[in-house]
Order: structure tokens, then sequence, then C-alpha cells
């Protein structure tokens, strides 16, 4: 009986030489990848920090034509909250990471070809199915969603195949988005910024040294965020909030302050983390401090501040207000909208202010 096709086998064969865009030769006959910040140059049999882009001897190979994990979400779960409240969003993702975070939430897709402990067939999964752009686009048409969204793992590394569903989407007048950790390359969101509506960015930590540890570098999380505000695509940022690691008040008041810099009405959801793979046996984060690092947001500035992962517990910070008359615009529990009183113009019913985000 012949021996199964290992994964990383079978991930090999489901690629496309990747986009022009994202690719540069080098003198050396090496090939760099510019589809992340770590500008990884190839040589020939060779894979990038992700393992999911490789040099094949001719061709820089990007994933293309399966997806790990696909789903209708809230677009509240990305998290979003000023991109169209209460829609639905057709959420694709692929296998790999460009980062090695110990507390991954879906490091069974983000750490597969990194961590022998994330094969999903251990534990009776299925590591991935064929599909076809086409047929994604289709499946969110007909479970009446108005987005999709690139999510589960780092999609950045897998834009070749985001840019060819959100052609097609565009096309049939859905919105696009990104959950992403936000290690971008300026080339990378050229290439992605004709079909790119919206980027949900982890801001982890206003520490260097923290980042890499993650794998990754501040500085270019930092500039990535500047150069999506700068140029009009949504914005909203995360920092998930964990007890010893990045839940100090000095370094809170870092993260919020330099998201104010950018633009004070940039949404920042303080979410609370559970604890999961590497970090078992890290506390989880309670009410009290997440609702700390809240009001630190808005103490510097910030004009929309949600705490989230835990509905119910953290009073008014699920909902949206309005910055100039404190109208309750939107009223949520958890990921559900319960009341959405925005106008069709994103303005405030009552003060007719400018409430920023995407509307309609």
């Amino acid at each position: 009986m012949a021996a199964p096709t290992a994964l990383k086998d079978v991930l090999a064969g489901l690629t496309h030489p990747a986009a022009p865009q994202l690719v540069e030769g080098h003198p050396s006959g090496k090939l760099r990848c510019l589809a992340c910040g770590h500008r990884c140059l190839l040589a020939p049999g060779s894979a990038g920090v992700c393992k999911v882009r490789f040099h094949d001897g001719q061709t820089l190979r990007a994933p293309w034509g399966y997806v790990a994990g696909l789903n209708v979400d809230p677009i509240e779960k990305k998290p979003f909250f000023h991109f169209l409240p209460g829609s639905e969003a057709l959420s694709f993702g692929m296998l790999g990471c460009n980062f090695r975070c110990d507390y991954c939430q879906n490091w069974l897709t983000s750490q597969t070809l990194k961590d022998p402990a994330a094969d999903p067939a251990r534990y009776g999964g299925r590591a991935h199915r064929e599909i076809s752009p086409e047929e994604i686009v289709a499946l969110a048409r007909r479970n009446g969603a108005q987005v999709v969204t690139s999510t589960y793992n780092e999609p950045l590394i897998t834009s070749d195949w985001a840019a060819d569903i959100f052609k097609l989407a565009k096309a049939e007048g859905l919105k696009c988005t990104y959950v992403s950790n936000g290690f971008a390359t300026r080339e990378v969101i050229d290439y992605l910024a004709p079909w790119l509506d919206g980027m949900k960015v982890d801001l982890k930590s206003m520490r260097d040294a923290t980042y890499r540890k993650l794998g990754g570098r501040l500085n270019v999380v930092l500039d990535t965020i500047r150069e999506l505000h700068q140029r009009g695509i949504w914005t909203e940022i995360v920092t998930l909030v964990v007890p010893g690691f990045n839940d100090s008040e000095d370094e809170l008041r870092e993260l919020a302050r330099f998201i104010a810099s950018v633009s004070p009405d940039i949404p920042w959801h303080v979410t609370a983390f559970h604890s999961d793979y590497k970090m078992s046996t890290t506390p989880s984060t309670r009410v009290d401090q997440l609702i700390k690092a809240a009001n630190i947001g808005r103490e510097e500035g910030l004009r929309y501040v949600y705490a989230g992962n835990i509905p119910g517990a953290v009073g008014d910070l699920e909902n949206t207000r309005c910055a100039q008359c404190r109208s309750l615009l939107v009223r949520r529990f958890g990921f559900a909208v319960l009341e959405n009183h925005v106008t069709r113009g994103g303005t405030c019913p009552r003060c007719g202010g400018l409430v920023p985000g995407v509307w309609q």
C-alpha cells in the first residue's frame, strides 16, 4: 500500500506562479518574495518563513485553489464594527503564517508545516478542500453575504489567491476585507489596493523585542497602519490584551497614542485573551483588565474604543456612540447587532455628525 502523500507535497501542488508584482529578481538567481515584511530571498528549492511560498527552481510559487476554512460569519466577528454592521461575511482562509505567536487561536491552520502538532489530521480533521474563486463568490451570493474576507490564517502570504477572489467579488458588488497581522510591504498593499475595502490589523505590542519573539518587527506593522489610512482603506485595530505580556498601563497608553496619532477615528478593539496553544497556563483576561484598557484608549483621545471576547460583561463598550452627541448608534451583544441607527449616509440621525466607517 502506498504511503500517504505528505501535506507539504499536496500543498505544493496547489499553487500558481506568484503575482509578478510580488516577486523581485536578484543577480544571484534567487527570488525575493514581496508578499510580507520578511521579504524572503529564496534560493531554488527553498521556502519562505511562511513555508507556503517557495522557489521551485524557475518561479516563485504561491498557494492557490484551496481553502482550509470556509464559513459565513457576522462581520462583527472579524471584528469590524464600522463596516456594514450586521452584515454577513463569507470568510475563507488557507494554511500558514509568517508569525509564530504562542497564543494563536487559529494555530491548527496558521502553524501547519511549522509545528507537527498543528496537523489537522491528528485531530480527525481535514486540512483543506479544493475550490475555485468562482465557487467562493457563488457561495457568498447564495448565502446573502455582502463581504468576502480573507482570514483564519495570515492572508498577506496568500494575497495572490485572495486577489483572484476579490476581483470576481467586486464585480458582483461585494466588499472585500483582510483580517491580518499587518506585517505587509508597500508592494503588497499596492497589489491589493484596487480590490481591498478594509483591513483589520492586529497591533500586538508596542515593543519591538516582543514582535521579534513573535517573528516580526514593530516598525513594519506601524508603517502598514499608516499606509492603509493614507490610502483610504478602512482600518480597524485589535489588541489582544494578554496578562503579563502586553497589559501594562505604559504599553497600553503607547498603543492608544500611536493609533490616535494616525487618526482618533480609527476604532480600537481591546479583546480578551483565552488560554490557548502554548500559553494554556496563562490566565484569561479579566473583565476589569479589559475595561481598564478601553478607558486608557478613551483617555488618549480615541473616539471609538471597544472591548470584546466577553459578551455582555463590558457594558457600553460593545456599542457605538456618536462622538459628537453621544447618542447610541449601534447596540450589540457579542457579534449580534440589536439596533443600528446610523443613516445610509453614515451620519448620526440626531446631530448629523459624520460617523467614520463603511455604511453602505
